[in-house]
């Protein structure tokens, strides 16, 4: 599906959950209805009802087991926002643009996927590459390749119903399992045979005969609860989940320390987080997770819907209202490399530098008519230097911090993955729910997923003052909810009972953000992996000439190495590896292997002998360049003779870390 434009605005593509705030007794509203709840802040108010005053008396609802322990919290202080952000917004000159959702066409959802996920040459051929195709298709696992098959089949029905002469290669002659039948003329001759494959499909969680083989998710069971495994797929894992955690409570206490202590399994190959890679391999990264967040959804049976969001009018200048992605390229002509905006990055430390000590802080707003008269001046006067940032006040800042997050026109959460986000809840674990969590944080654009770290990053130091300013994780997430949750121009369409529904589910989500931050900016290893082998699948169909360069590269590096003196001969069969510095003065320097060799001792054996060396530690990084992947810092705690097993063809360079 493509991306339109008009001379007003822009027209948003989203993929939007099903989802079923209330329980199914009450059912007053549409779907549709319920999910534009989800997104909804109204045009210009926010029609609260006086719902801080009634929250302690509010009407009974269905409480999901993903809940937590905020059901039984006072959500006075979200109501208390809302009416807060609601008194903020009156007598502004300009009514808001009103935002509308609209179902897409019939096969228009299956197509946008397919294109997202790199597989857009099935429906048509001159979309991409597919011989590129071919390698991310090798990489599946059995419930992955299941969620690309159901939408290849739903746009097969589509174009069926079409009568197009042209049409999506059957999934039989995509995906060849072992044991089923060779082509869609084969199964109409063996329906039984046919039968036990969707099954096959749905029940097992080992995986696919398709390339990447993870281990089967029964692995995954006799390991603690609290550890998130990394190396199987996360859609695997959870078919083993899924009998057994039906209908099963969470019941979980609402102090902050009293949350499950989520922990990620070790790898001796090092954990990538976020900005590790190239954007090369984060393309692949983002394909491979789309498919692997549909899958997991799949698996718990929560159908994702894709909406349109129409005529959205932006500013293309200014601070507030303006889109991150532009806003970002403002910033970025005045600092290369920003990847959070100026403004939040000052409002941040502004409060920082004041002191995270302020009692309420967060929760108490600062004077509405003096934080709007403040956030002219900063639109006038921020930029040149001129803005007096000494007279402004603790609450203001935070007010101001608030409503830079509210005006964004697009949600920080985007309007694609806004109501995933909220579906995560219904799926049956926390663990489950974290790791939904992970894949929809790497599915972010960059600019949203980076602002949303620093502001993750700043709400854990504001917590880390709660004796202070009295502000727990609880607090905190209650309060951001509706800022975050809540964006502008979107009709009211819901019940007030369904309102204290999202109320808390919202209030959850941000609270598992922040909880578990360290968690979720990780990209998984069965994801590397799999990126891994489409690199190196890619690699085998190199052109010819590709091939005869290398070969010649080849032929100069052993001449070169017959040059040198034995002492300095790179050779990781005799123990070592060479390691490149061309950034600085030691060019190069050979490590012995050992098996408790690490990446940080690498860094150190590299400070100790060049002396010369200013930059900090901190700012260096040992990167993996080459072989199966195309460049990768790697984790400290990265064992260097497991990485060579994994990548032997790669290269070693000491680098400046790219922030």
């Amino acid at each position: 599906m493509s991306r339109q434009q008009d001379p007003k605005g822009v027209i948003l593509t989203g993929y939007i959950s099903n989802i079923e705030v209330v329980s199914p007794a009450s059912g007053v509203n549409s779907a549709e209805e319920i999910e534009s709840s989800s997104l909804s802040r109204r045009t210009g108010h926010y029609s609260v009802q006086n719902r801080a005053r009634n929250a302690p008396g509010k009407p009974p609802y269905h409480r999901c087991n993903s809940q937590d322990s905020l059901d039984e919290l006072a959500m006075d202080d979200y109501w208390t926002e809302v009416e807060n952000i609601t008194l903020s917004g009156e007598g502004d000159a300009e009514p808001q643009e009103e935002v509308q959702l609209k179902v897409p066409d019939e096969g228009e959802q299956e197509e946008a996927w397919l294109t997202e996920a790199g597989l857009a040459t099935l429906f048509d051929e001159s979309a991409s590459d597919p011989e590129d195709m071919m390698g991310l298709l090798s990489t599946l696992t059995r419930t992955q390749a299941a969620a690309v098959e159901k939408r290849v089949e739903k746009l097969q029905q589509t174009l069926r119903k079409r009568n197009k002469q042209h049409q999506v290669p059957d999934v039989r002659d995509i995906f060849k399992l072992p044991g089923t039948p060779e082509s869609k003329e084969d199964e109409a001759k063996s329906p039984e045979r046919s039968e036990n494959r969707k099954k096959d499909i749905t029940t097992d969680g080992q995986a696919m005969g398709l390339g990447n083989r993870a281990g089967p998710a029964e692995q995954s069971v006799s390991e603690p609860e609290t550890d998130i495994n990394l190396e199987v797929s996360f859609s695997d894992q959870a078919l083993s989940y899924k009998e057994g955690s039906k209908g099963s409570s969470e019941a979980l206490t609402d102090a902050d320390d009293k949350l499950p202590n989520f922990k990620l399994s070790r790898d001796k190959t090092g954990l990538t987080k976020v900005g590790d890679l190239s954007p090369h391999d984060m393309k692949k990264v983002h394909r491979l997770v789309l498919i692997e967040m549909t899958a997991l959804f799949d698996t718990a049976g929560i159908d994702l819907k894709a909406h349109k969001a129409v005529k959205l009018k932006v500013k293309e200048s200014g601070l507030f209202g303006v889109p991150l992605a532009a806003l970002l390229e403002q910033d970025q002509r005045r600092q290369p490399g920003t990847k959070v905006p100026i403004i939040l990055q000052r409002l941040i430390s502004h409060i920082e530098d004041e002191g995270l000590d302020t009692e309420g802080l967060l929760r108490i707003p600062g004077a509405a008519i003096r934080v709007k008269a403040v956030c002219v001046e900063l639109e006038g006067k921020f930029y040149e230097g001129l803005f007096p940032w000494e007279s402004l006040k603790q609450h203001d800042a935070a007010s101001l911090l608030k409503l830079f997050i509210r005006e964004l026109p697009h949600p920080l959460l985007t309007v694609k993955y806004l109501s995933a986000f909220i579906a995560v809840l219904r799926l049956p674990t926390k663990k489950q729910q974290l790791q939904a969590l992970n894949l929809l944080v790497l599915l972010l654009p960059e600019s949203s997923r980076d602002t949303l770290k620093a502001l993750m990053e700043f709400f854990q130091r504001v917590i880390d003052h709660k004796e202070q300013n009295k502000m727990t994780l609880n607090n905190v997430a209650v309060v951001m909810a509706p800022n975050i949750f809540m964006f502008k121009g979107f009709r009211n369409k819901i019940s007030e009972q369904q309102e204290f529904s999202l109320a808390t589910e919202t209030a959850n989500i941000v609270r598992l953000l922040i909880r578990y931050q360290n968690l979720l900016w990780t990209i998984p290893k069965f994801i590397m992996n799999q990126v891994r082998k489409q690199n190196t699948e890619n690699q085998k169909k190199m052109s010819k000439d590709r091939a005869m360069m290398k070969l010649l590269k080849k032929m100069a590096y052993e001449r070169e190495k017959q040059e040198k003196p034995l002492s300095e001969v790179d050779s990781s069969s005799q123990g070592f590896i060479r390691v490149q510095a061309p950034q600085f003065s030691k060019v190069s320097m050979a490590v012995q292997l050992t098996e408790e060799l690490q990446a940080s001792d690498v860094l150190s054996r590299f400070l100790s002998q060049d002396s010369s060396v200013s930059v900090k530690r901190e700012d260096l990084c040992l990167y993996e360049i080459g072989g199966n992947i195309q460049e990768r810092c790697l984790d400290e705690e990265t064992y260097m003779k497991d990485l060579l097993e994994l990548n032997p063809s790669a290269e070693w360079f000491i680098k400046c870390i790219q922030r």
